[in-house]
């Protein structure tokens, strides 16, 4: 079969972002409904986030190992159609354990697409160009919030078909681009290192190498902006029905601000972190910027305000930040290693999402205010900042590895 062209994967790989977030995002405009239909508290409503998170952190660090020794695509798709069905299967159930189960089942499957695609992207992707790529493939996240933000509101109370409707109508696209992905795209590289190994050549993987000081505060910086990030994702459309009494069928588009706003400033950020030698002030920069952000959301009482807020989280929030991090982490790994790299780098950002929608509710309910959730994901962030200050040159990977991609093709 003819080699895809790299553009043509890379947007392919944007689409598979696109359904994964809207599928976590039909969730929170229906989560008053849900709630009023099995008597759910606070606490139980962030549960339902919760275990799905829990579900897909669990994933990447397997997925990794998985995907660079048995093959990244094979992985990814089979993980991608697992997601699909139980979406589908999410607007079937009955009772809440049965809907906890199904978003556990969901989170299992999309859990094997973070480390694979962008071990893929990374490898078939010129070091001058990884910021950039990585900016339009997660852009894919941007469009998929504010589709499942704006479709979940749209079907469920403007056109009243319930809450389940949306997990009917995102699972059938879903399995789709796995379809796509399963025909279109390929990597070799887990051929090409067994194929090196028969031949003697030494391949050098010591999992020190995913362990530095710079990895390492990679990985708590990205704990802290994930963790507010989620926290608003999954309580956001609910504080403003509650809180600032905006009606819920427009909470979709409110909350909507945020994704758009981030696909400029990604594609911006990623695109300075491929022409600048050092992105250390710029992670720094941005982490200070998003915590700013989340103080000022819930603190300013001026709606015009709030909604200024929003646009300029989603300018410089995580999705700005997060492919000046990948791209940083390709630059000190081995690429040889992306896939697991990638794997201990989203599993260190998720597990905050574990923590974050319980969290935020068990705060609600203990205080009665769900402002809380926002201060502390602020504070979290700073403190992320101020660690990723110690990071050095140090570290960084020399090209000493055996090279899988030479003679690949370049985007």
């Amino acid at each position: 079969m003819k080699k895809t062209h790299p553009a043509f994967v890379i947007f392919l790989f944007f689409l598979g972002w696109v359904f994964m977030y809207a599928d976590r995002n039909i969730l929170s405009p229906v989560m008053g409904s849900i709630g009023e239909e099995w008597s759910l508290d606070k606490s139980q409503l962030g549960l339902m986030s919760t275990v799905f998170f829990a579900a897909y952190a669990a994933m990447q660090i397997p997925t990794g190992f998985l995907a660079d020794r048995f093959g990244r695509v094979k992985v990814l798709v089979i993980g991608y159609l697992v997601f699909g069905v139980a979406t589908y299967l999410s607007g079937t159930a009955t009772t809440f354990l049965i809907f906890l189960m199904m978003r556990a089942i969901t989170g299992l499957g999309e859990g094997t697409y973070y480390g694979s695609q962008y071990g893929i992207s990374s490898t078939i992707t010129p070091q001058k160009y990884r910021g950039l790529v990585s900016a339009l493939i997660n852009s894919g996240m941007a469009f998929g919030i504010s589709l499942g933000f704006m479709a979940s509101s749209y079907f469920t109370y403007t056109l009243n078909k319930g809450w389940q409707y949306p997990f009917y109508v995102f699972a059938v696209p879903t399995i789709i681009v796995a379809i796509l992905i399963a025909v279109f795209v390929r990597d070799d590289t887990h051929k090409k290192k067994a194929a090196a190994k028969a031949a003697g050549q030494s391949e050098k993987l010591d999992m020190k190498k995913l362990f530095t000081k710079n990895h390492i505060l990679v990985y708590v910086l990205i704990f802290c902006s994930l963790y507010g990030f989620f926290g608003m994702l999954t309580w956001l459309p609910y504080y403003l029905q509650t809180v600032r009494g905006v009606e819920a069928s427009q909470t979709g588009i409110i909350a909507s601000l945020v994704p758009w706003a981030s696909i400029p400033g990604a594609i911006l950020f990623g695109f300075l972190s491929d022409r600048i030698k050092n992105r250390k002030p710029l992670i720094i920069s941005l982490a200070l910027a998003g915590a700013a952000c989340q103080f000022a959301i819930p603190y300013t009482e001026n709606y015009s305000l709030l909604l200024v807020g929003l646009a300029l989280y989603g300018l410089l929030g995580k999705l700005a930040l997060d492919p000046v991090l990948i791209s940083y982490m390709a630059d000190i790994t081995p690429p040889s290693m992306y896939s697991r790299v990638y794997g201990f780098f989203n599993f260190s950002g998720m597990l905050s999402s574990i923590f974050a929608p319980y969290i935020t509710g068990f705060f609600a309910d203990a205080t009665g205010q769900l402002e809380f959730g926002f201060y502390l994901s602020g504070a979290l962030l700073i403190f992320g900042a101020i660690l990723f200050m110690f990071t050095d040159n140090k570290g960084y990977v020399e090209e000493t590895d055996i090279d899988y991609t030479k003679g690949e093709e370049a985007v």
